[in-house]
């Protein structure tokens, strides 16, 4: 039988397994207050490891040296740093991105929005211009130029740090020669068929409320827009109104409650809202529009 002894100062015990392990690093993240301590616990083991998830329990020895560099996984998780941030990749559409300190994580429901992509131009060979505003790890303009094989796409971002975690998530799809990034707020050249954008949109309150893992991490400025929510909104919608082609469509995700008010903002700058797409939970997510006819 292969004996894992481990005598962090935090762990505290011999341990003989992995399984023992787990559930020693489970129970100290769910003291910290993490919402899935086993599944975390059993992620960080395989991380640290360096096997998938699956193989965590059947792992044949952990030596001291691997269990050393877990503990310390475990502490930066129990400090609440999101676990994406430390084993350094987030899946989003069933691809790989890496991303830390310094840019937004991907979330399931902003897939909605390459999913209502696809619906709209469901012809997957179409030679499209796309537009990402605030790509932060670019998981959408990636997302959307895998698919459409002859796309063209632009990520803009006015965060050097988000910027050069896009650069590695697109050299690391092998876009770099179907995608250009830009160094800019809301501004773009050019004309475009599809425009995404994902900006702030929570309010001052939403954050102040908000985890552990999101104030004290992630990026504010990709998350806080003004006291209502809305500011980036009203700034970003000029400039899509003037960048979208004829028949092009922007898909906009939106925070709870919000779908109403930004399809006034993108009334009032000539844009039509042509339909609001609720995510998995339900919730209005994606507001698509075009230009008014």
């Amino acid at each position: 039988m292969t004996v894992v002894r481990y005598q962090g100062t935090t762990l505290a015990m011999d341990c003989t397994t992995a399984r023992e392990i787990l559930a020693v690093a489970a129970a100290r993240l769910a003291e910290a207050g993490v919402d899935s301590p086993r599944l975390d616990a059993r992620l960080l083991l395989a991380h640290s490891l360096g096997v998938p998830p699956d193989a965590v329990l059947v792992t044949a020895g952990i030596d001291a040296e691997r269990l050393d560099v877990f503990e310390a996984l475990t502490a930066r998780r129990c400090a609440r740093e999101p676990l994406s941030y430390i084993v350094g990749t987030r899946e989003f559409f069933s691809l790989d991105f890496e991303v830390g300190r310094g840019v937004l994580i991907p979330r399931p429901e902003t897939e909605t929005l390459i999913e209502q992509a696809m619906r709209e131009f469901p012809d997957s060979n179409a030679p499209l211009e796309a537009l990402d505003l605030g790509t932060g790890s670019a998981c959408l303009i990636v997302a959307f130029l895998v698919h459409y094989r002859n796309a063209q796409g632009t990520g803009i971002d006015a965060s050097p740090d988000a910027l050069a975690w896009a650069k590695r998530n697109i050299d690391r799809h092998g876009l770099s020669g179907r995608c250009k990034l830009l160094k800019s707020k809301w501004n773009a050249d050019g004309a475009f068929d599809v425009v995404f954008a994902n900006p702030p949109y929570l309010t001052k309150e939403e954050f102040a409320n908000s985890g552990p893992e999101i104030r004290g991490f992630e990026p504010v400025a990709a998350l806080v827009a003004g006291c209502d929510g809305l500011s980036a909104y009203r700034a970003m919608i000029p400039q899509v109104a003037r960048l979208l082609k004829a028949r092009g469509r922007v898909f906009l995700e939106v925070g709870t409650g919000q779908s109403a008010a930004v399809g006034e903002i993108l009334r009032q700058n000539g844009l039509d809202l042509l339909s609001v797409v609720p995510d998995l939970a339900g919730i209005a997510r994606c507001l698509v529009a075009g230009r008014s006819r």
